[in-house]
């Protein structure tokens, strides 16, 4: 069971707000976060009272079977945010801005983010440090709630020689005067992916706003999966996540049972159909 702080959070019923992620973190209670890109996945999460969905834009990679991210368009990612949305009654739904839609300006960026909202997210991610500042200081200026992204951030993997662990100690400071400028800039979280667990912990202690790891280990104030990751959804899984369950093994077996009935015409039974 996991413990309950009575004075934090939302009230039954109520969904899961950017001020709840401030106190949880203000408390000391770690935030949980998973993706989802569909109605039935995220309805499940959320009755897992997972405190925010990211519709990320690993949807390409994991649904769409792409080979990256940067192939994922702005359309895919509202019918995404949508979908999930339509699932999620509690949690707090952050949507990824795809790559080439904030890049060009802060315009650009604006109009991206109010697309996601209107889709449904509660608030929008965008990859980047002092770079993206601009976009990250119009959206909210533009009353847009912004997750921010450092580390290994997926749509820069060409420029960043791929996959690799991201503000190792020489790099350390940028990496933290990037989370610094991007608080000051309104993001109300940061996520780090693939970033040492000594550099998000020098990070902790000069930001007053949640750290969200994925591979970046135990000190940041919340953790973030991909969902297929967490849920045993494919044979490989990256080193930094656990799998929580065999979900992708229990679907096949259904899959499985489901054809042996057919052919075996066991299925459909009497009692799933009407004679007359």
């Amino acid at each position: 069971m996991h413990k309950h702080h009575p004075d934090i959070g939302p009230k039954p019923g109520k969904p899961f707000r950017v001020q709840h992620v401030q106190q949880y973190f203000t408390a000391g209670r770690p935030l949980t976060m998973l993706t989802a890109y569909d109605a039935i996945t995220a309805r499940i999460i959320d009755s897992a009272e997972i405190d925010m969905i990211l519709v990320g834009d690993s949807y390409g990679t994991t649904m769409l079977g792409m080979s990256s991210t940067v192939g994922v368009t702005l359309d895919d990612m509202v019918r995404a945010t949508a979908a999930v949305a339509a699932g999620a009654s509690r949690a707090l739904v952050v949507a990824d801005m795809p790559f080439g839609t904030y890049e060009s300006s802060p315009a650009q960026a604006v109009d991206t983010a109010v697309v996601l909202v209107r889709a449904g997210a509660a608030a929008v991610k965008l990859e980047g440090g002092r770079r993206i500042l601009p976009q990250v200081k119009a959206i909210v200026n533009a009353g847009i709630n912004v997750m921010g992204h450092l580390g290994f951030t997926p749509q820069s993997e060409n420029h960043l020689g791929g996959k690799r662990l991201q503000g190792r100690s020489d790099a350390a400071p940028e990496l933290i005067a990037d989370a610094l400028a991007l608080q000051d800039a309104g993001a109300f979280s940061i996520v780090f992916e693939m970033v040492p667990a000594a550099t998000t912990r020098a990070a902790v202690n000069q930001l007053n706003i949640p750290i969200i790891g994925i591979g970046a280990g135990p000190d940041a104030a919340g953790q973030v999966l991909v969902w297929t990751d967490m849920a045993g959804m494919q044979d490989w899984k990256p080193s930094f996540a656990q799998v929580f369950g065999q979900v992708g093994a229990e679907l096949k077996h259904a899959a499985q049972n489901y054809r042996d009935a057919v052919v075996n015409r066991t299925f459909p039974a009497p009692e799933n159909y009407h004679e007359n």
